[in-house]
């Protein structure tokens, strides 16, 4: 009922409240929709400027396109190379189209190299053989036309956008490759009319990812790639559109509007930042919502005056009774006893916990002698005290009683005098039940008795220090390993007493209790080396500290935990070891090859380089295996992989795959050669037999070798493509390496000898 009371009587708060909200939400309905009104309008806008730029750079790139048709048509006729070089430029370039933007057109010979030249008289020389334009014809067979990655142009300098067309032989087999460009100049130039704000703009992609333009950003990202990101991949799932995605490049949330440009496998697109798309919304939303916040506050704001004076006559008229209910309960409710005496020591005045000790009501309690509460022992002890109170003197001490039920109670003791014109006229008790603490003081010291006997005979390390970061304690192992005794360490300063050095450089590392003691936080687990301080004794040790606090939350000390892990750290380097080479060897084993064949390739793929995979296999093993026993076996096994791996440089990696098999690998060489000459050092290397347990054993070895990027652009490309070149090489006679050529030829012989005028 009072609760209902209450709500009724503030009825008025809860109408503002609720007519406020509905200013709120009929305003926050306004300005959702101008920002939706906005957000249409400009996705309307950007997809009609990207269909516009889409038909006039579809119109550009048809223009070019049919001019490198025309041009390839010429060129694939044998008669008009029969003309004179005038007449004959003028045939095939007649067909040229000078539009804007577009730059000269060459005519590329099977090689790759310029042939013909619409732009000069005087034929200008350049090999144009390692675009990939022209690898997409002359390798992978492309039809039609093809565009290619944004190339500085070798000839003009300038950047440009390769566009190509292959023309063939009556034969149908390659002849060449026309090419033409646009500057990307043009681009820029295209665009350079549209404003469409800050961090916005027109990018033109090719359908790969390859960055073509991105206006007004200039040409910094010209080149680069975008493949793998969600709008690329939207953009080619659905072909044209809008939506609103975050830029790979820079991060900034945008506008889409894109379209594929006609036939070609190009996308353009308007990308407008959506701060700029909302710019105008923000600065509506902001004045709107404003003016709506003002009317909201100015409503509840009256309402609150009006219900604010109703309060403040309500809460006089409470504190009224609770003043009066307070006086006469908060004596009562103290958990101690309190009670007044005069100088005749009888009693004037007492609350409810006297009946609760003692048996008497506070009513019965009054003018009776304290002699008779207490008993003649109790009294005899605390007449002292209360003579000194009586004088003037306050005094603060321990007592024991037995209450009712027969409890010792354990009391502080407060007698306060009461003093006033000079004289004292009694004393006020304070009795305060202290029991519960001084079980709890006898627990802790027990706990803490427990604890210095843990901490005694547990295995790990444990040192102690202060607030200050000494050192106050220190258990047997911790003297075992530091060299310290607890006697001597105690007082100095932990980075002192524990010094934990870095297991890489021997350097000193910083103390993790002193940063425990700093931030109050715990530290994790830290590695380091324990150097004992008298016989230099290292010991492997992983160290965690913690601060301890009060239950206030403030720090007083910490305490850090050294486990003794060196055996543990020789075991795991070990296990490591063992997990990446060959137990018997020590050669490293496929795990280990795998990794360094991928940073090989990676290398090699970035410094234009090769590098090489070779399959060896033992010829005749299995038959010393038989005949000698798999002891001599093994025992030839490690000779051939010390031979091995003293015919190959230091960067090249030996592996033994299993059984009798090896694979080499290796890495930054120049070509096929270099290849050639380790094999034919590993060839050599087996021409002094092998000494296996008295006996003279000569020993061959079959081995196939594939080259990257020439036989597989992978590292399992690579080793199929060797180890079928050493199965040939076997099929051949064995005792020699066949060099991978093709899946459709048999390997190439590796000659003994190399050519004349190179070296192995």
């Amino acid at each position: 009922m009072p609760f209902l009371r209450q709500f009724f009587s503030h009825r008025l708060i809860w109408l503002a409240l609720l007519l406020s909200l509905g200013i709120g939400a009929l305003f926050a309905r306004t300005i959702w929709t101008i920002r939706t009104d906005e957000w249409n309008y400009a996705s309307q806008t950007n997809t009609n400027l990207v269909r516009t730029l889409e038909q006039g750079l579809s119109w550009s790139l048809d223009s070019i396109d049919k001019s490198l048709e025309g041009v390839a048509r010429e060129v694939a006729r044998s008669d008009v190379w029969a003309l004179p070089p005038d007449l004959r430029n003028r045939v095939i370039f007649d067909n040229s189209l000078r539009a804007r933007g577009a730059g000269d057109v060459f005519v590329l010979d099977a090689s790759g190299n310029i042939v013909l030249d619409s732009g000069s008289s005087t034929l200008r020389r350049a090999s144009l053989a390692d675009r990939d334009y022209f690898e997409a014809f002359a390798k992978d067979g492309h039809q039609g036309l093809f565009i290619g990655k944004p190339v500085p142009s070798r000839v003009t300098g300038l950047n440009v956008l390769p566009m190509a067309r292959a023309y063939r032989h009556p034969d149908g087999s390659f002849a060449g490759v026309v090419v033409g460009a646009v500057r990307l100049s043009y681009f820029n130039e295209l665009f350079g009319s549209l404003d469409l704000g800050v961090n916005s703009g027109v990018n033109l992609f090719r359908h790969d990812g390859v960055v073509i333009s991105r206006y007004p950003y200039g040409d910094s990202d010209v080149g680069k790639t975008i493949a793998g990101s969600s709008n690329l991949e939207r953009f080619q799932r659905e072909g044209s559109g809008a939506f609103i995605g975050i830029a790979a490049l820079d991060g900034v949330e945008r506008l889409y509007a894109f379209r594929q440009v006609g036939s070609y496998p190009l996308i353009i697109n308007v990308a407008q930042a959506s701060d700029t798309v909302l710019a105008k919304w923000y600065r509506s939303a902001a004045v709107l919502g404003g003016f709506a916040l003002l009317l909201m506050m100015a409503c509840v704001g009256l309402a609150w005056l009006f219900v604010r004076e109703l309060t403040l006559r309500q809460q006089v008229s409470a504190q009224l009774r609770v003043a009066e209910h307070d006086m006469r309960t908060i004596l009562n409710n103290l958990p101690s006893a309190i009670g007044y005496w005069d100088t005749e020591l009888r009693n004037r005045f007492a609350n409810q916990v006297y009946f609760d000790w003692f048996g008497i009501r506070p009513e019965e309690l009054r003018g009776m002698h304290v002699s008779e509460l207490l008993g003649p022992e109790v009294y005899a002890q605390n007449l002292p005290f209360m003579q000194h109170a009586l004088a003037g003197q306050l005094q603060l001490f321990e007592s024991a009683l037995v209450d009712t039920q027969g409890h010792v109670r354990h009391t502080l003791v407060t007698y306060l005098p009461d003093e006033y014109d000079c004289q004292v006229h009694g004393f006020f008790v304070q009795a305060t039940d202290i029991t519960e603490r001084k079980r709890m003081e006898e627990e802790l010291f027990a706990e803490k008795e427990r604890v210095r006997l843990t901490l005694q005979s547990i295995g790990d390390a444990v040192v102690c220090a202060d607030a200050q970061g000494y050192v106050t304690y220190l258990n047997p192992v911790a003297e075992r390993l530091t060299g310290w005794q607890a006697f001597d360490a105690a007082g100095r300063r932990i980075d002192e007493v524990v010094v934990l050095r870095s297991p890489d450089n021997d350097g000193v590392l910083a103390s993790s209790l002193l940063a425990a003691l700093k931030t109050g936080l715990g530290k994790g687990s830290v590695r380091g080396v324990v150097v004992h301080r008298t016989s230099n004794q290292r010991f492997q040790v992983e160290k965690t500290s913690s601060p301890i606090t009060d239950r206030h939350g403030h720090v007083t000390g910490a305490v850090s935990v050294l486990r003794d892990v060196t055996e543990a750290v020789v075991m795991a380097e070990r296990m490591a070891h063992l997990a990446q080479y060959d137990a018997l060897t020590d050669l490293p084993n496929r795990v280990l090859l795998q990794d360094r064949a991928q940073m090989a390739i990676t290398q090699a793929r970035r410094d234009g380089k090769c590098l090489a995979v070779m399959y060896l296999d033992l010829d005749g093993f299995k038959a010393v295996n038989d005949s000698l026993g798999h002891d001599v076996g093994d025992l030839l096994l490690v000779q051939f992989a010390q031979r091995l791996k003293k015919a190959v440089r230091a960067s090249d990696t030996v592996c033994r795959q299993g059984g009798d098999e090896f694979v080499v690998l290796l890495p930054g060489l120049e070509g096929v050669e270099p290849a050639c000459g380790v094999a034919r050092k590993i060839l050599a290397s087996c021409d002094a037999p092998f000494e296996l347990a008295g006996s003279v054993l000569p020993m061959g070895l079959s081995g196939g070798i594939a080259l990257y990027p020439q036989h597989g652009d992978t590292f399992d490309a690579l080793s199929r493509h060797a180890d079928s070149a050493m199965y040939a090489a076997k099929r051949g006679g064995r005792m020699r390496f066949m060099l991978y050529t093709g899946p459709d030829t048999e390997p190439e012989v590796v000659q003994v000898d190399p050519p004349m005028g190179q070296g192995a």
